[in-house]
């Protein structure tokens, strides 16, 4: 029988970095990226808003997804 490794990353939280708020990411300072800003883009023209400032941080950006998304019942 083979003993399973401690992970606790895994073990004590599933999926926490997936869940994480975006204001307490490390490099939710850093500028947005570029699958962000091209996600961001197409949300926003079916969504039917105006596009965002380029100068978002990836925190910014991630929010700002999150909520065409619901918007856009994704």
């Amino acid at each position: 029988m083979t003993e399973r490794l401690h992970n606790p990353k895994l073990d004590e939280h599933p999926a926490s970095n997936a869940e994480k708020d975006p204001d307490a990411w490390v490099s939710g300072d850093e500028p947005m990226t570029g699958a962000q800003a091209s996600y961001l883009t197409t949300l926003c023209e079916e969504a039917k808003t105006e596009a965002p400032a380029a100068d978002l941080t990836k925190a910014e950006a991630s929010k700002m997804i999150d909520a065409l998304k619901a918007e856009l019942d994704r």
